[in-house]
């Protein structure tokens, strides 16, 4: 139902007010019809832009252009996964130098020197078959190969704070007679039970 002075009127509304009402309505409706004219010319740009944008791709594809675009933007994507592919195996094979127990200058070498086409690497980014490369490693670069060796303690210099079993019993500390002797053997005793 559009909005007429009649329909106003039925309304009841007082004829000065209908006249404001068929004067703000009138501004709504033209304000609108502005920007439906507005909104119409942008998409006439815009579908001249399109096919502007169509026939510059076509003129590009026909003379070889996009192809070697094409051709560049590919092999810059496959550089860059070949570069982090890379990385990730260094990271990985990295680690399993050091699990082979490969000192510094070993791993730089391993890393210098690997076949990087027999590192595959799991969805984890960890090296498949880590036991076989860590054989391969020890095989490849054995004098680079760390030992640790474990020495137990010297009994003859024993270490600090270790008990050399003088500490005596609770009940022979409480027999001695001397306050400072019995002080100092509980001393001697805590400290036992606290190592």
């Amino acid at each position: 139902m559009a909005l007429t002075r009649k329909f106003l009127a039925a309304l009841g509304i007082e004829a000065d007010k209908i006249d404001s009402i068929i004067d703000a309505h009138t501004d709504t409706v033209d304000g609108l019809k502005n920007q439906l004219e507005a909104a119409k010319a942008e998409a006439e740009k815009l579908a001249e832009v399109q096919d502007e944008l169509k026939k510059a791709k076509e003129a590009a594809k026909n003379s070889g252009e996009y192809d070697k675009l094409k051709k560049e933007f590919e092999d810059y994507k496959a550089e860059v996964a070949n570069k982090e592919t890379l990385a990730a195996k260094k990271t990985a094979l990295t680690k399993i130098a050091k699990d082979a127990g490969l000192s510094e200058a070993g791993i730089a070498k391993a890393i210098k020197y690997a076949d990087w086409s027999k590192v595959e690497l799991d969805d984890k980014g960890e090296a498949k078959d880590g036991k076989a490369l860590i054989k391969g490693l020890k095989e490849e670069w054995p004098e680079y190969i760390q030992t640790r060796e474990q020495k137990g303690a010297d009994t003859a210099n024993p270490p600090a704070g270790a008990s050399s079993g003088t500490a005596k019993t609770k009940a022979e500390i409480l027999q001695i007679k001397d306050a400072t002797e019995r002080q100092r053997a509980w001393g001697e005793y805590l400290k036992a039970q606290t190592d």
